[in-house]
């Protein structure tokens, strides 16, 4: 190894990831590993600085790269996005909710349809294996990806866009593929009931699935059928299929959605503490927004989606279809705090708009409206919905089972702002300004904590022989002025970034 090979990291304070407390000292790194981490104000290595490059760090913190252990960037890291990049993240765990870039079927268009609105896909994307997507997925040059295999990817493969009870064969045949992409590399397996077609999967499905997980050690992250009036009856429901299938659980983004049922998250919090002290493995995540973003069709009932979007469309323009769905369209949305976000025409007219607003517009009802812009848009609209509560998300930040994510959504139009300043808005707002946490804390939900999750064991860590992944920020400066009018701007505060070793962000700009 030749020591001009070398970089000295010198004279920041180091949080290493695990939640212990910031210490001054020295980095050294070399061939993409961390080789020597050597504590205190006076450190110095023993290999000479004309012989090495020395970057000094004085007045910033030196943390590990952060993890993003809910994303669905699958298709964008392969393009090389630099939104994540750019606010500190090295690692994405993709495939969730249920939608993973694999296995396709026969005809990928299905898959396509199915995952679409949340990949921000297009006509030519694919993957018939884990192995396939992730050996792609190697090339990018802006972050390491950790895929699950999506549940309703693998039910599209082996039985189309549907929402009945799968086959004794069907089954045999989706627990073989989901074997097959644990062995080939998938960290796990995730959920979305919320979405058809796992909407249709019933509980003896979900268990029969993660014993495979559970056999393999990996983890099971679920999108639950509900966030909002049955919170409590969906925790309970992944909480038994853990204990039930031996299996890991992580459960994504949790929150109590809707000012009426904000009283449900701190039974949901104490059901969730209740499992892991009787021994479950179980964990959740958060993002430190007080809106989420999704697609216009989840506010639809899922069984209008059987059959994938053609089916769903040709419901929608047959009237006694319609009269069939509008009541059950999620009446518990407040229609002033259901922003469209992205459609695919009339960009103008409707981007900005609330359905509220597009209702008094139009002079119809929100139900009507989502309809009908479902029908105009050939299924094409993403929302941003303001539903959650400022005290309920301070407990979720704040809790020590908690993990902390972007779950950003690329979108053709105004992206949440999650994807742009996730990171930067807990490091400089809530960190430095409100001091929910401590820095360290902080650090450790976006590091040490998901890479022990994901069995990620050579990540999230500053100590010898950890892969080099580091974010380092100034703590006075960070943070984000990315908003729901103007997600996509930089954030502020990020001094650079280093991807096994090599800097590819410095003064917050992107190495050509």
């Amino acid at each position: 190894m030749s020591l001009a090979s070398r970089t000295i990291l010198r004279g920041g304070r180091i949080i290493d990831g695990t939640g212990a407390a910031a210490f001054p000292g020295e980095i050294v790194v070399a061939n993409g590993l961390i080789v020597s981490v050597l504590p205190g104000e006076a450190a110095r290595t023993s290999v000479p600085a004309e012989e090495a490059e020395v970057v000094d760090c004085s007045g910033l913190v030196i943390a590990p790269g952060f993890i993003d252990a809910h994303s669905h960037s699958d298709l964008k890291i392969l393009e090389n996005r630099t939104e994540k990049l750019l606010q500190g993240v090295t690692t994405e765990v993709v495939g969730n909710c249920g939608f993973s870039a694999y296995p396709a079927p026969e005809d990928p268009q299905r898959l396509r349809e199915f995952a679409n609105g949340i990949l921000c896909g297009d006509d030519r994307w694919g993957w018939a294996s884990a192995s396939e997507y992730l050996e792609s997925a190697a090339k990018s040059r802006v972050a390491t990806a950790v895929s699950l295999a999506g549940h309703g990817s693998l039910r599209i493969r082996v039985a189309g866009n549907t929402t009945r009870a799968l086959t004794g064969r069907e089954m045999d045949s989706m627990r073989g593929l989901l074997q097959d992409a644990l062995e080939q590399g998938a960290a796990g397996f995730s959920s979305g009931l919320m979405y058809a077609p796992g909407s249709g999967a019933s509980p003896e499905e979900l268990i029969a699935l993660c014993r495979v997980v559970a056999r393999r050690g990996g983890v099971y992250a679920t999108h639950m059928r509900s966030y909002s009036a049955s919170l409590m009856q969906a925790v309970e429901e992944q909480i038994a299929i853990a204990e039930a299938s031996g299996c890991r659980l992580q459960i994504s983004h949790l929150q109590a959605a809707g000012e009426e049922y904000w009283p449900l998250q701190p039974r949901a919090l104490a059901a969730i503490e209740a499992a892991s002290v009787r021994g479950v493995d179980v964990a959740f995540d958060a993002y430190p927004w007080l809106a989420g973003s999704t697609v216009l069709t989840q506010l639809l009932p899922q069984s209008a989606l059987d059959g994938g979007m053609p089916r769903l469309l040709a419901r929608l323009t047959n009237p006694q279809e319609r009269e069939r769905i509008a009541p059950l369209i999620k009446g518990e949305a407040h229609w002033d705090r259901v922003v469209i976000t992205s459609v695919a025409f009339n960009e103008a007219f409707l981007v900005g708009k609330s359905v509220q607003e597009i209702a008094e517009r139009r002079g119809t009802d929100p139900q009507n409206v989502v309809m009908d812009l479902l029908v105009e848009q050939q299924g094409n609209v993403n929302i941003v919905e303001h539903c959650q509560s400022i005290d309920n998300l301070r407990a979720l930040l704040t809790h020590p089972l908690g993990i902390v994510i972007t779950d950003g959504v690329y979108t053709r139009g105004r992206s949440h702002p999650r994807l742009y300043g996730t990171f930067p808005l807990l490091l400089g707002h809530f960190v430095r300004e409100r001091k929910w946490l401590s820095p360290e804390e902080a650090v450790h939900k976006v590091t040490g904590r998901p890479a022990a999750v994901f069995n990620l064991g050579d990540r999230g860590r500053i100590a010898e022989g950890c892969v080099a992944d580091l974010t380092i920020f100034d703590p006075d400066a960070i943070r984000t002025d990315a908003a729901y009018e103007r997600p996509d701007v930089p954030p502020v505060g990020i001094q650079s970034v280093w991807r096994s070793g090599r800097r590819i962000v410095n003064a917050g700009q992107v190495a050509a």
